[in-house]
């Protein structure tokens, strides 16, 4: 079976190429493949929102991104807020 992270890097590269092609025919040059390597350049950083660690265990490093946990599920220690 494929897994998620096969399937989403195929997809991934199928949705690239065929914009790269619809670039091409509409441009009508090759031109256009030099600047594609640098798409990802300019779309970084969005969409990236890392969820705020609102708890930590202190013994293993656990971190949780919310209140569900009181205690690591790793070693059973009490998390504690992180320092900041």
């Amino acid at each position: 079976m494929v897994g998620s992270r096969t399937l989403t890097a195929a997809v991934g590269l199928l949705v690239s190429l065929l914009v790269t092609a619809a670039l091409w025919w509409y441009f009508e040059t090759l031109l256009v493949f030099l600047f594609l390597p640098f798409l990802p350049i300019l779309f970084r950083g969005l969409g990236d929102d890392e969820p705020t660690i609102v708890q930590e265990c202190p013994h293993c490093g656990f971190q949780a991104t919310s209140d569900a946990y009181d205690y690591c599920p790793r070693d059973g220690s009490r998390l504690e807020e992180p320092e900041s």
